[in-house]
């Protein structure tokens, strides 16, 4: 009989990953996924102390991170940043932000803030990290952190949707510009994720009653449930995988 085939490597070693909005909740645990694959991990945010505290910890743990305080609002500031830095394999372009409220309510200040960081920010991060890595040679991995909003309406999530619906076509685009070189793009969409900045909201019982009948295993989502697929975007297991969303929703959508 022919070989058996060997299952591609979700080993990271020798590769270096950018992680923006890497301080806390999804960005940090996503950050560690990657060092615990063997990548180096640069984990970027404006806040110098929690990124600082971030890689101090991956290192204890034996990975190898540091830190890059970046505002990825500043366009020219991060690009000429990033330029100076040997290029990337990986993004997790991870930075965002939400201002739940109805759409009749919505302001424009809400609205720049919302579609600024979540889509703006996430396009030129995405471009100077491209840039990198075509420079370089390098077949890389792009990974937007979408979300189910991305897949579906919410009360009160108009601005949210619209920049997470246009994050999914965004990294749609973005992956048949740059497949010539080798570079794939996708998005990750999960549920409601339990962090530090969405426990309040869970505070409200019947908002939490009303999430779980959506989700339907039942609970709602850790930043564990999103480590695995960050580091399987980013390995080559996911090697014919580009323009697609890998929706880690509990079922959500399904329905």
């Amino acid at each position: 009989m022919e070989a058996l085939p060997t299952t591609p490597s979700f080993r990271l070693d020798g590769r270096r990953a950018l992680v923006t909005g890497a301080g806390r909740g999804i960005g940090l645990a996503c950050a560690a996924a990657l060092a615990e694959a063997g990548a180096h991990v640069t984990l970027a945010a404006r806040s110098t102390g929690e990124i600082e505290a971030g890689a101090e910890a991956i290192r204890a743990a034996g990975g190898q991170a540091d830190a890059l305080r970046l505002d990825v609002g500043d366009v020219a500031g991060t690009a000429a940043a990033l330029a100076a830095l040997a290029p990337f394999d990986i993004l997790l372009n991870n930075a965002g932000t939400n201002r739940p409220k109805p759409m009749t309510e919505v302001t424009e200040e809400d609205y720049d803030a919302v579609l600024d960081l979540n889509l703006r920010s996430a396009f030129f991060v995405a471009q100077a990290v491209a840039k990198g890595m075509i420079g370089a040679g390098l077949r890389g991995s792009l990974i937007h952190m979408g979300s189910q909003m991305g897949h579906v309406g919410g009360p009160r999530r108009s601005l949210y949707c619209a920049s997470k619906w246009g994050l999914e076509g965004m990294s749609k685009a973005m992956a048949l510009d740059l497949a010539p070189h080798g570079i794939r793009s996708n998005t990750i969409a999960p549920t409601f994720i339990e962090t530090p900045m969405t426990r309040p909201f869970f505070e409200d019982k019947a908002f939490l009653a009303s999430v779980l009948e959506k989700i339907k295993l039942g609970r709602l989502g850790t930043v564990q449930d999103l480590m695995g697929a960050v580091v399987f975007l980013a390995s080559d297991a996911a090697g014919l995988m580009t323009g697609t969303s890998l929706v880690v929703d509990g079922g959500w959508t399904a329905e």
